[in-house]
């Protein structure tokens, strides 16, 4: 496996935003499922936050709610 982060942000104001990274591709498996719609994720704390549909906070960002479970991350292939 590579070196990936234990914590990586699609968020650029987020001190966990790696933009070199998520240009090679980062792919999330959460409890076994791959996930595309991840904004977040921390692997030794076990969770992710996915976005809560198409709602928007007051700031223009995304609502995310925070799943708990075990979290794979890969790079992808391509």
């Amino acid at each position: 496996m590579t070196d990936l982060p234990d914590r990586l942000s699609v968020n650029p104001a987020s001190p966990y935003f790696d933009e070199e990274l998520l240009k090679r591709g980062v792919g999330v498996r959460f409890k076994g499922v791959e996930k595309t719609n991840v904004e977040e994720y921390c692997i030794s704390e076990g969770w992710i936050r996915v976005a809560a549909g198409k709602t928007l906070d007051r700031n223009g960002n995304p609502l995310t709610i925070l799943l708990k479970g075990p979290v794979e991350v890969f790079l992808k292939e391509g």
